[in-house]
């Protein structure tokens, strides 16, 4: 039976300061309970290799070898092993170098820990170690000499996180770090690197030579259109999809009757997907016949702004040519829908972060720049279907008013297809979760997959009616279960299987 005596961790180290402990690593070594890692490092893992056990416990390691060391360079930033296993500690006045199975230790000569100074200037206590502080880590990450392209994260990160500390602080907070950089650049004699921070902050803030930066957004903050960069990863994933031709699905409406109807049905659930909810009798006396619903007149605007908008120009189907009216074309489509709703700010960006559950979207300080890097995109694709729906994501991902972004995005999307007498998009209440499911797994896992399936899925369900008599439309969508809110016993049906549902009744009745 194994005693508490027998469990031993899984690093042991030696060392000759304590020699009882010594004298007990040897014999456990002898005994074949333990496998040397390195001189004075024991494992009592047996089986795993090596490198498995050495790298993710790096710290322990460090602070046995190293201890008292800053952990500097693009380690203090990463925290962690780079791709290659190399860990950067500042200690010393000599350079050394100790490998490990996966792991390799760097000591940089220079100044230890900064402590006892006010907060922002000290360097961070972690274990035995010490992390550098922010400042210091810029600094360094600034080093342009020998073995600098390994050792640090380089200056175009240093611009991107100085823009991306200018939106999320303030350009007043980033003077203040600026601040802190000069007074530690004193004490560790990195002079040469804050000169070159000066002039990054200064260029950032339109107070000195933009030429200076290499960063695409910190160039796009310094000509006073700054961008999300986390945006334009999941922007090029959908992008690089999108990329193809795509079967067109013609306009199944005509004009006259039948696309009234259609924009009746589109502009009903793209409000009822939003939380504004009315039976279909009550958005038709809406639409029809002008009437406002007693107690809800926002509501009934809402509904009502959103048909124009799909019935009118320019929304219908003169979609924007350029970033400039891409941004115009949004203003005035928001306006449109929410006219109504003053307290909204409609046609207005959003002054403040805006958030669905836990995803938040882009800054408002970022919104522009943004919206005109997504549209970049749009103009490349020449695939209506791509272009649209290149579009309806920007709009959404960005998120640039306070309210009616969905609908907004959703007359983008359908203005683009409009032009290209391809079928608009209907989302029916019963295909919600099918609609933003997708969306949420595009945003956070830059997945476009789910998001083109279920878009091609909505857009041939949409096309598969008859809009030319309304009573009719609306009786084939509801045994379609379009109108169900509880989607988990009332799936959305495409038309031809509701059809063949009611064939295969009308045989078994035949049968009896």
């Amino acid at each position: 039976m194994r005693t508490n005596n027998d469990i031993l961790p899984l690093l042991i180290f030696s060392s000759a300061e304590d020699q009882a402990n010594a004298q007990r690593v040897s014999r456990l070594a002898r005994a074949g309970k333990l496998r040397p890692i390195h001189r004075g490092i024991y494992t009592s893992d047996l089986e795993t290799p090596l490198e498995q056990i050495v790298r993710p416990n790096w710290r322990q390691i460090a602070e046995y070898l190293y201890p008292g060391s800053v952990l500097g360079y693009r380690s203090a930033q990463e925290g962690k092993p780079d791709p290659e296993g190399r860990i950067f500690l500042v200690q010393g006045n000599r350079a050394r170098r100790t490998e490990l199975p996966g792991l390799t230790l760097i000591t940089i000569p220079g100044p230890g820990p900064v402590l006892g100074l006010e907060p922002a200037l000290n360097d961070t206590p972690y274990g035995k170690l010490f992390v550098s502080s922010e400042a210091r880590r810029l600094l360094e990450n600034l080093y342009a000499g020998r073995d600098s392209a390994i050792r640090t994260m380089g200056r175009a990160w240093v611009e991107s996180h100085l823009s991306r500390l200018c939106t999320l602080r303030g350009e007043y907070k980033v003077n203040d770090l600026r601040d802190t950089a000069r007074q530690l650049a004193e004490i560790l004699g990195l002079d040469t690197q804050f000169k070159i921070l000066n002039g990054i902050v200064s260029a950032l803030m339109q107070t000195g030579e933009a030429r200076r930066l290499s960063a695409v957004d910190a160039l796009a903050r310094a000509a006073g259109k700054p961008y999300d960069p986390d945006r334009l990863v999941i922007f090029d994933a959908l992008f690089t999809a999108l990329r193809q031709s795509f079967p067109q699905v013609p306009d199944p409406t005509t004009p006259g009757l039948s696309s009234i109807n259609f924009a009746f049905f589109e502009s009903y659930f793209s409000n009822y997907i939003e939380g504004t909810t009315f039976t279909v009798e009550e958005a038709s006396e809406i639409i029809f016949e002008g009437k406002m619903i007693e107690k809800r007149p926002e509501d009934s605007h809402d509904v009502l702004g959103t048909y124009q908008a799909i019935t009118r120009q320019p929304f219908r189907s003169s979609p924007p040519g350029n970033e400039d009216e891409f941004l115009e074309w949004l203003k005035l489509t928001n306006h449109m829908v929410l006219s109504s709703r003053p307290e909204k700010h409609p046609g207005q960006w959003k002054v403040k972060l805006n958030q669905a559950g836990s995803t938040l979207f882009v800054h408002p300080e970022l919104v522009q720049g943004t919206l005109r890097e997504g549209f970049k995109r749009v103009a490349l694709l020449e695939d209506p279907f791509a272009r649209a729906l290149m579009a309806m994501f920007v709009v959404t991902e960005v998120h640039p008013f306070e309210d009616g972004n969905g609908r907004t995005a959703r007359l983008a999307m359908n203005a683009y297809l409009t032009q290209a007498s391809a079928c608009r998009i209907i989302i029916p209440t019963a295909y919600r979760e099918d609609y933003l499911l997708p969306l949420k797994a595009l945003s956070r896992n830059a997945d476009p997959v789910p998001f083109l399936r279920s878009m091609t899925r909505a857009q041939a369900w949409s096309a598969a009616f008859d809009y030319s008599d309304f009573q009719s439309t609306w009786k084939q969508m509801a045994a379609c279960n379009a109108f169900a809110d509880d989607i988990t016993r009332n799936k959305l049906l495409h038309p031809h299987e509701v059809r063949s549902l009611v064939d295969d009744n009308e045989i078994n009745n035949k049968s009896y």
